[in-house]
């Protein structure tokens, strides 16, 4: 496998664009589209909150019913959830219009919306906005890239990521671009993710394959324990590789999942590590455990304790917290055989053996605890199960950001 330079465009045949259509925002791009040029086989996630956006509710529907897929219409600033009939109907005006604007069915047209819960589209806008993007729709890295920069709201940096893979002797592409700074909570999967790829595969595998990848990717991150209305994951695969097609969980399809898992565990990773606010990435990987379930249960709990985060903003070594977390997360371990290490780029240290502290330097604690990745290891000393959770520190900044949002 090797990661190469790119996003939502870097497989065979797709392309993107993007456009200020004033939805929300001043003075920056905020709509985006993909288009592949042939159709694809189409595969989504959606979030659990029973609060669901209309954008969701239509893509749950094209996923579901569609043959094919062939587009994907972002827009940033309004995320048309809660409301209503006439917010479904603009999903509806919106694949209309796209599907004017490309010549392509209007059930082969996805959307997807992320900003202010409760506010109607302005359709004149969004409309305006697809019959500009259209015309200018473009397979180069710098288009897929402006596209991972126009579908960003409180988001400071743009998300995306690219590998390659050799499946049946041919080079298969996985790319992808993601948004998601606030409102990130793990329960698939608090953010808006659209992966392309050119691998020949059939619709049931290429479900099957991004309902179980999201478990250990988008799953696992947290940043402030809301689970998101719009929370959409979306996989287009065109088939353009020109691979023998996947049609069982062979050799092949290994070597797919394990493409599809980079791209999926690096978007989610750069979600967690752009949380509102924050200062660091925070991973935490529980190891030892007797079973998988045990692992995933401990290391959510620690990540999204909110004392914990806190701690890790001022680079506090407060072991107590995290044994704490693990303590109150339903999980049953022994807590008198827990040991705990943090690490960084600045070195690696225990900090309690056995459930007890040891004789560490604070300071060298702090210098580890100071670097913008830091890592929690807690060996709970029952099994040979793991998992890893990633999130974010608790910074001023993140209530700043939240307390004035909708202005």
């Amino acid at each position: 496998m090797k990661a190469i330079e790119g996003g939502v465009t870097a497989a065979t045949g797709f392309m993107a664009a993007s456009t200020a259509a004033g939805i929300k925002y001043k003075n920056r791009k905020d709509m985006a589209m993909i288009f592949s040029i042939s159709p694809c086989r189409a595969a989504g996630t959606f979030t659990t909150n029973v609060v669901k956006a209309a954008p969701v509710k239509w893509d749950q529907q094209v996923v579901e019913k569609s043959l094919y897929a062939q587009a994907v219409v972002v827009n940033a600033g309004i995320a048309n959830a809660c409301t209503g009939a006439e917010g479904l109907g603009y999903c509806k005006e919106t694949a209309e219009a796209a599907a004017e604007a490309l010549c392509i069915n209007e059930d082969s047209v996805l959307v997807a919306s992320t900003g202010v819960i409760g506010k109607q589209l302005p359709m004149d806008r969004l409309k305006a906005g697809i019959q500009t993007m259209a015309p200018t729709l473009d397979g180069s890295l710098e288009s897929g890239t402006e596209a991972a920069q126009a579908i960003m709201t409180t988001d400071t940096k743009k998300k995306e990521v690219a590998v390659q893979v050799e499946i049946g002797g041919k080079t298969v592409t996985v790319g992808g671009m993601c948004k998601g700074s606030g409102m990130i909570h793990p329960n698939m999967c608090t953010m808006l993710a659209f992966v392309t790829t050119d691998l020949l595969i059939s619709k049931e595998l290429l479900q099957e394959a991004l309902r179980e990848d999201i478990k250990d990717t988008y799953n696992m991150i947290s940043v402030d324990g809301d689970t998101s209305t719009n929370d959409t994951v979306l996989l287009l695969a065109n088939g353009m590789a020109g691979n023998p097609e996947i049609t069982e969980k062979n050799a092949d399809y290994e070597v797919f999942c394990e493409a599809l898992r980079y791209v999926n565990e690096s978007l989610a990773k750069k979600m967690a590590g752009d949380g509102e606010g924050c200062t660091a990435l925070f991973e935490v990987k529980v190891i030892g455990a007797e079973s998988k379930a045990q692992a995933v249960t401990l290391s959510k709990s620690i990540i999204t304790s909110s004392l914990t985060k806190a701690a890790i903003f001022g680079h506090d070594a407060n072991w107590g917290r995290i044994l704490c977390a693990m303590g109150y997360s339903g999980a049953q371990f022994d807590p008198e055989k827990v040991d705990l290490f943090f690490e960084s780029a600045a070195g690696r240290m225990q900090i309690i053996k056995d459930g007890v502290a040891l004789d560490y330097s604070e300071d060298e604690a702090t210098k580890i605890l100071s670097e913008p990745e830091v890592t929690a290891i807690a060996d709970v000393k029952m099994g040979d199960a793991a998992a890893t959770a990633w999130g974010c520190d608790l910074t001023f900044d993140y209530v700043k950001i939240n307390a004035d949002y909708r202005s």
